[in-house]
């Protein structure tokens, strides 16, 4: 059986300082590709751009790193050192709700093997991240534009396409990107299908039943699901009827959608 491909997206959290060294080209699970992009070249430009951008006014840091006060000083102090700074697997610098459900310590020796082979993380630093990459605390998102650069995840696709391209054949890919990282990439065209899942809530408004998305689970609940799909080698998503999440959540087959080889699954919970 061919093994998933799972895409997420990095978290805004992120675990300080590192034992390991320097980021340098070569380290990381995708530093090129069979057709001859560089993406550690790619890197190391992003890296360059960001320093320098660090050196510009505080209205033009925050409006680049959308943070502001207390919390941009920090981002910029970090994007300052990110070509010096010691680094951690990714798997333990990303700390947000996601990877905190998706908790990789607590997974079995096989399924932490299967984490570190079949995840790829979209990052704006990065490009892609697998997830015992090591790499620096950072502070820059997809959407952001850098002088030459430009957005990054405009930037980034043509790279992350042809990175991505000889892992996608023949695979089912979890696609569990929200939109601000599915726009660095064109789609998994050469696989087998490409599977998107929404969370919905069952509730009464208005004295009539409606099916509202969850937004502020959203994380939470991928997370546990990458489990369940790291567990059991989901290929199709009918395999999530045997998954039942703890917050309620259960596989609506009704409800899916399919456009050639994408496919869209809703997991629905019932509240009253």
């Amino acid at each position: 059986m061919t093994p998933p491909l799972i895409l997420l997206p990095p978290s805004e959290g992120k675990a300080n300082g590192g034992t390991g060294p320097a980021w340098k080209p070569g380290t990381m699970v995708r530093s090129g590709s069979p057709t001859g992009v560089a993406l550690d070249a790619t890197r190391a430009k992003v890296m360059a751009a960001t320093v320098r951008a660090m050196k510009q006014s505080k209205v033009k840091r925050a409006v680049l790193l959308g943070v502001k006060g207390d919390a941009l000083d920090a981002a910029t102090a970090v994007d300052l050192a990110v070509v010096t700074a010691p680094t951690v697997p990714a798997i333990e610098r990303y700390t947000g709700v996601l990877y905190g459900a998706l908790d990789a310590a607590s997974l079995s020796s096989r399924d932490r093997r299967r984490l570190g082979a079949q995840v790829r993380i979209f990052s704006g630093m990065w490009g892609i991240v697998g997830p015992d990459d090591p790499i620096p605390d950072y502070k820059l998102k997809m959407g952001a534009r850098l002088d030459k650069l430009g957005r990054l995840s405009s930037m980034w696709k043509p790279h992350i396409d042809a990175a991505l391209a000889p892992e996608l054949v023949g695979r089912t890919v979890w696609n569990l990107l929200p939109n601000e990282h599915d726009a660095a990439w064109s789609g998994a065209a050469d696989a087998t299908a490409e599977i998107s899942v929404r969370f919905l809530d069952d509730v009464i408004r208005g004295g009539t039943r409606q099916l509202v998305i969850v937004s502020h689970w959203n994380k939470l609940l991928k997370g546990a699901l990458v489990r369940h799909v790291l567990a059991n080698q989901l290929a199709e998503p009918d395999g999530l009827a045997r998954f039942s999440h703890p917050h309620g959540y259960e596989y609506a087959p009704s409800l899916t959608e399919t456009d050639g080889n994408r496919i869209a699954v809703s997991m629905v919970a019932r509240r009253d």
